[in-house]
């Protein structure tokens, strides 16, 4: 008897993925539950696992294959049969060999059953009335995506056959050396490095971006941290970091200047009277910004915990794609990695954006004294659009205080 690996429902707006790797090869015995295959979606590289125990039969898709929602991926022999030589064919929906005989001989594979791209295209495409056949498909053996839909009717009218999937601007390069080209070595991009190289440009392109800075002193902080780091790991089961520290300050700055925490709809200025403070967390395969939800709510213990866990199962590749979602500003810390400053581009819609960097020792005038203080420079890169210099620039003197003074979050001044 053989089950079937099929891909997983991937989550909203998600269609297809890559296959990133499998773990297991045609003859190798799997235990039920255990990761068999890694998935790369736009969004968030996720581990599908086994369904049955057995010994995994046939592959269906190979590594760099792009397979659609429900797709097969393969099959596993749950009868303890030895595995299939033959290699497994891809599924194809049913309903598309009806029409099959029908079809003109000229039609490309493009020409199968409108309801063969799925019910949520064939709807869509009944409700807008633009016709599938004129789309450029890039799902699975070239049918039409919702996401390719949706690109067709935003522009208009439907992109004809020849045209490319809505994709960024492709960059060519110029012709190099035969002796330099033996040197290269060419690796397509993952289809997570495709999303944040869209949209980073699309941010770039759409908002009125624009950069201010200011420089914060980190002695009352690490003061705090050194004191009560024993204390706090001991009855809280995590680490005090400085994150923490830093989203309460934003949020407390976020209360005080609205429009940091707004986004434009249409004609409209949407205020968000909730905080969603996304982290940003660098992985070996890109960033991913997962969110911590009503961040207000939550005590500084209960924000380091949450951090901690999302750093950790986004080097593992376990983030759920809701958790990469809906929030309304952004943290990102160069710092760890050396980063003096920076100039942090938006995560769109959001309207602001607050670069961490490096903790550096430098002679400051305090009191007419010059002293050597820890200071780091922050940047808070925001939408021109919808924040005004001002409150930027107000924005980041209130976090500034907020760190230098941390009374001031536990007072709420």
């Amino acid at each position: 008897m053989a089950t079937e690996i099929r891909v997983p429902t991937l989550g909203e707006s998600v269609t297809e993925a890559t296959i990133g790797r499998w773990f297991k090869k045609v003859g190798e015995t799997i235990a039920a539950d255990e990761p068999i295959v890694e998935l790369e979606t736009d969004k968030v590289t996720i581990e599908v696992p086994a369904p049955a125990s057995g010994v995994l039969e046939a592959l269906a898709a190979k590594d760099g294959d792009t397979v659609g929602v429900g797709a097969l991926l393969g099959t596993i022999a749950t009868d303890g049969a030895a595995a299939a030589p033959a290699k497994a064919e891809p599924a194809k929906p049913a309903k598309a060999e009806a029409p099959k005989a029908e079809a003109p001989k000229a039609a490309p594979a493009k020409a199968v059953a409108a309801d063969a791209n799925g019910p949520a295209v064939a709807k869509l495409a009944a409700e807008s009335g633009v016709d599938t056949a004129a789309v450029a498909g890039t799902g699975k053996d070239g049918r039409v995506t919702k996401g390719d839909l949706i690109s067709a009717i935003a522009t208009g009218a439907a992109a004809p056959a020849a045209a490319p999937a809505p994709a960024p601007a492709v960059t060519v390069r110029a012709p190099v050396a035969a002796d330099d080209a033996s040197r290269e070595e060419r690796v397509r991009m993952t289809k997570l490095r495709q999303t944040i190289a869209r949209r980073l440009k699309d941010a770039q392109n759409t908002a009125a971006m624009l950069t201010t800075f200011n420089e914060v002193d980190m002695s009352a902080v690490m003061s705090l941290r050194t004191q009560y780091k024993d204390i706090f790991e001991k009855k809280h089961g995590t680490k005090l970091g400085f994150m923490g520290f830093f989203v309460k300050a934003v949020i407390q700055a976020l209360k005080d200047i609205p429009a940091v925490n707004a986004e434009i709809d249409g004609t409209d200025l949407v205020y968000k009277n909730y905080y969603h403070i996304g982290i940003a967390v660098g992985t070996d395969k890109g960033l991913v910004v997962p969110v911590v939800r009503d961040a207000d709510e939550l005590s500084l213990a209960g924000v380091e915990k949450k951090i901690a866990d999302f750093g950790r199962r986004a080097r593992d590749g376990q983030l759920k794609i809701e958790e990469m979602q809906g929030g309304t500003f952004t943290i990102t810390n160069g710092g760890i990695y050396g980063s003096l400053m920076s100039t942090p581009i938006l995560n769109a819609p959001q309207s602001g954006i607050l670069g961490m960097h490096k903790i550096q020792e430098r002679p400051m005038v305090v009191g007419g004294k010059i002293e050597i203080r820890p200071m780091m420079y922050l940047a808070l890169s925001y939408d021109h659009r919808v924040v005004d210099g001002k409150e930027a620039v107000t924005f980041l003197v209130r976090v500034k205080d907020s760190l230098e003074d941390p009374q001031r979050m536990i007072l709420d001044l």
